[in-house]
């Protein structure tokens, strides 16, 4: 399957530690992915919590987790309040 582009994205090593963020923000793809499908706020309210989120930019966040579903599982596992305490 090709690789599909997100143009609203990215991945710097020097911005969070290289975890996917939207892009021109340290706002990482696993944040949209707890309030949205964790704990159920819509789209449309996490951009009311966050208003220098776009819409477009919270729906492309969940299309990129749903083309990268492992790796952002596994920025979440990683990140848990348990682990990072350690």
């Amino acid at each position: 399957m090709p690789k599909v582009a997100h143009p609203h994205v990215s991945s710097d090593p020097a911005i969070c530690g290289g975890d996917a963020v939207i892009h021109g923000t340290r706002f990482p793809v696993r944040s949209v992915v707890i309030y949205v499908l964790q704990h159920g706020c819509t789209p449309e309210e996490l951009v009311a919590k966050f208003p220098h989120l776009t819409l477009a930019q919270v729906h492309d966040a969940l299309a990129y987790y749903y083309d990268n579903r492992s790796e952002i599982d596994g920025e979440i596992m990683e990140n848990r309040e348990e682990r990072v305490r350690k």
